[in-house]
C-alpha cells in the first residue's frame, strides 16, 4: 500500500530531519522500511541508540507497530515504516523555516535545556499552548518545532501534553 505524508506546516519537517540526524537513525529508518523488525534485532544490530531510533520513529508517527510471534515466545513489537514517500510544500515565510530549522539542528545540550524549561511549563496534566509560548518568550512555530522534536510530549489539539509511559 502507497502511503504519501503531506507535509503542509513547516514544524512537520522538524520530524523528517530528525529522523536522519544520525548515522544509526539513517540504517535503523532503512532496515524498517525493508521489512517489519522487532526492537531486539533493531537493538541486536545497532546498539541501544537503535532502539531508541524505534522509540522516536514511532512518536514521531514515521512507523507503524504490529505484534510478531518470534521463535515460538511471546509476542514483540515489531516496527515498519509507514509512509512510502512524503510530499512536501515548502512556501513559508523566511521567520517561521528559521524557526522550524533552528529546532530541527540545534545542539543536544542546548535542546535539552529548553526541554526542560517546557516540560515544567507544562506540568504532568498538559497545558495551552499559546500560554506555554508567550511564558518562555517563544513564537508559536518554534514551540511547535520543539514539541515535535521531543518524545517526551506531544500537541493534542492546542494542548502541549507529556507523554505517558507505556
Amino acid at each position: 500500500m502507497n502511503r504519501i505524508k503531506v507535509i503542509n506546516e513547516p514544524s512537520e519537517l522538524v520530524p523528517m530531519l530528525r529522523a536522519v540526524d544520525t548515522p544509526i537513525k539513517r540504517e535503523v529508518l532503512k532496515e524498517v522500511t525493508l521489512e517489519w523488525k522487532t526492537a531486539d534485532e533493531i537493538e541486536k544490530k545497532f546498539g541501544p541508540e537503535g532502539r531508541e531510533a524505534t522509540i522516536f520513529f514511532e512518536k514521531m508517527k514515521l512507523v507503524e507497530t504490529r505484534w510478531l510471534s518470534t521463535n515460538g515466545n511471546y509476542p514483540e513489537k515489531s516496527y515498519h515504516t509507514y509512509y512510502t514517500s512524503f510530499n512536501i510544500n515548502a512556501q513559508w515565510p523566511v521567520y517561521e523555516i528559521s524557526d522550524v530549522l533552528a529546532a530541527a539542528m540545534m545542539s543536544e545540550e542546548e535542546y535539552a535545556k529548553l526541554e526542560a524549561r517546557i516540560l515544567e511549563q507544562v506540568g504532568p496534566t498538559g497545558r495551552f499552548s499559546g500560554d506555554v509560548a508567550e511564558a518562555l518568550g517563544l513564537s508559536s512555530t518554534m514551540l511547535k518545532s520543539l514539541v515535535r522534536r521531543s518524545v517526551k510530549m506531544d500537541y493534542r489539539g492546542h494542548r502541549i501534553e507529556p507523554i505517558k509511559e507505556e
